[in-house]
């Protein structure tokens, strides 16, 4: 390929790719068979750390792990220091806790915890990307895969390589997620915010208790948290721009153990989910002062402990427009899809801090009824992985091309 231009160089590179993908499906299969079997939880991911490790270093390539112990980062192509572009592919590395009700050969091994959101696809699918990319004569840059741990934390370990600076010099990040809701074989798209902000929100309101039935000697405390469950979500979608889909829904309240005793002390917990990135910035301020406003008028103590947890995921435009070019020579104009929005949180979003960033929605949905993520059910058509690995390296040879054409240091936004 050297020599030629870059419309042929990353033609060429895909084709290698195709080939690649077909011909090593059943072993990209085993690895997310295997990876499915051996859940670990966010930050204790060391032995899918260290199986990376290996089939990385296997392959000639130099996998460096993150500072927390667990994650890797790993470059393909050009050195960085010869002055190309620098793509990012991310990955997410850890499990859920929650018990695999799946019966498969291939079913978790580890009591409590398993694959419920797809993370082990996503990890193959950029092991896959980084050997097919791997074996090419050339690649016209650097992609940078980082397998990233602890996406089901709060505030994700997103945040961590953002910090540690595997993002510096790169032009943009892309990373794909899986959607049973779509088709294996197609790919769902969306510029703009395609998933929410997800802060966590607990609130103690506290009183001296009492006797039911004298509320009017005591703070009636189950009254004070029922007003603030109600009127708090309420109050805050008229404070801010409906079209930011602020929402506030509480999943946890506890208090009180007699039905003729008013308690002394009651939690509320739940999520504050956004799209609008401003308005995330401001979600804590307009939190803590709607709650204490609400409950200052039963005479309730407050306390309230809020957590910031993951930004929105922002597509970048630019970023989208590589990663349809990638779509349509993948799956073809039919394959490609919009995506809703989702209130869900991925802390992909942390990259959009430092450079351009683009997710994709993976259709796994194989035959029978969908299976929706975070249930212990959840599984995939294997025949997404190939699709993974192509829609993603096709995405980086794409970016590849397109960001030489930017200034040295330049982002792509």
């Amino acid at each position: 390929m050297t020599g030629a231009g870059p419309g042929t160089v990353v033609e060429e590179a895909g084709r290698a790719v195709d080939a690649w993908s077909r011909e090593r499906q059943p072993e990209l299969v085993a690895v997310r068979r295997h990876l499915h079997a051996h859940p670990e939880l966010g930050f204790a991911e060391h032995e899918t750390t260290a199986f990376l490790e290996q089939r990385l270093t296997a392959a000639g390539l130099q996998p460096r792990r993150l500072k927390s112990g667990t994650g890797l980062v790993c470059d393909v192509g050009a050195d960085e220091q010869d002055g190309g572009p620098v793509v990012v592919l991310r990955a997410d590395i850890d499990g859920l806790p929650l018990a695999d009700l799946k019966d498969v050969p291939y079913a978790s091994t580890r009591e409590g915890l398993c694959h419920a959101c797809g993370h082990d696809v996503h990890t193959t699918v950029l092991l896959g990307v980084a050997l097919a990319l791997a074996a090419l004569p050339d690649v016209p840059g650097t992609v940078r895969c980082v397998f990233q741990p602890a996406e089901e934390q709060v505030p994700g370990g997103g945040l961590l390589v953002l910090d540690e600076g595997v993002l510096d010099g790169a032009s943009r990040a892309f990373a794909l997620h899986c959607d049973p809701s779509l088709e294996v074989g197609k790919v769902g798209l969306r510029t703009g915010a395609i998933t929410a902000a997800c802060d966590r929100v607990e609130v103690t309101l506290t009183g001296p208790g009492g006797h039911t039935a004298r509320p009017q000697l005591t703070v009636d405390l189950m009254h004070a948290l029922g007003r603030v469950i109600t009127e708090v979500p309420g109050l805050l979608s008229r404070v801010v721009d409906p079209r930011s889909a602020v929402s506030l829904v509480w999943g946890s309240v506890s208090s009180g153990v007699a039905p003729n005793a008013i308690p002394q002390s009651g939690t509320l917990r739940g999520t504050l989910r956004v799209l609008d990135r401003s308005v995330w910035s401001e979600a804590e301020e307009l939190v803590r002062r709607l709650v204490t406003e609400v409950a200052a008028t039963s005479g309730a103590g407050v306390e309230i402990e809020y957590v910031r947890g993951v930004p929105p995921v922002v597509n970048d435009p630019r970023s989208v427009a590589l990663l349809r070019s990638a779509a349509l020579e993948t799956v073809g104009t039919e394959g490609v899809a919009l995506s809703p929005q989702s209130m869900g949180g991925e802390d992909f979003g942390w990259f959009a801090e430092a450079l351009p960033i683009a997710l994709a929605r993976l259709g796994t949905h194989g035959s029978g009824s969908p299976l929706d993520l975070h249930r212990g059910t959840f599984d995939v058509d294997e025949r997404a992985i190939g699709v993974g690995v192509r829609l993603l390296s096709r995405a980086a040879l794409h970016a590849l091309a397109a960001d030489a054409e930017l200034p040295a240091g330049a982002s792509g936004w």
